[in-house]
């Protein structure tokens, strides 16, 4: 019982973690407040968000295999598939963001200028795209907790 309490704890603050930052992306990613300060912060923001992503798979994978329900609970139940879905799209759209960060600070360091107008907004829509994506996986886990999908 205590692990499942810890494993819980463990993979909300990993969420909760995400989540303050993926928004802290959306929040300085503006054309109107990007200055070459935050183009160095946005490197270290994604990189912590990408961190906190990385803890949240392994958080939540360690419940499946540690946690009360166990793997055949859990491994086979379709909206298990879907959260981890969404998650990979997640995943695969924050590669974006992140390489544009780096090029960034590249050409900052190398030239002192900053991105066009258009890379920026570019860019905050595809970290606005995986934040309204990330608010649906909660949505998925509280019907899979609920034991929707399960087969009987």
């Amino acid at each position: 019982m205590t692990l499942e309490a810890i494993l819980a704890y463990l993979h909300l603050l990993a969420i909760l973690t995400m989540v303050v930052f993926i928004a802290s992306e959306a929040a300085l990613c503006r054309v109107e407040w990007l200055n070459a300060a935050v183009v160095e912060r946005l490197g270290k923001v994604d990189m912590v968000y990408g961190i906190a992503a990385i803890a949240v798979l392994a958080t939540g994978v360690a419940r499946t295999w540690w946690g009360i329900k166990g793997t055949a609970w859990y491994w086979t139940n379709p909206l298990l598939y879907l959260k981890l879905t969404l998650f990979i799209i997640v995943g695969v759209i924050s590669i974006f963001p992140t390489l544009t960060y780096s090029r960034w600070r590249k050409a900052l360091r190398s030239s002192g200028s900053l991105p066009a107008e258009a890379e920026i907004r570019k860019t905050r829509k595809l970290v606005m795209i995986q934040a309204h994506l990330i608010a649906l996986i909660p949505l998925v886990a509280v019907f899979l907790a609920r034991g929707f999908g399960a087969r009987s």
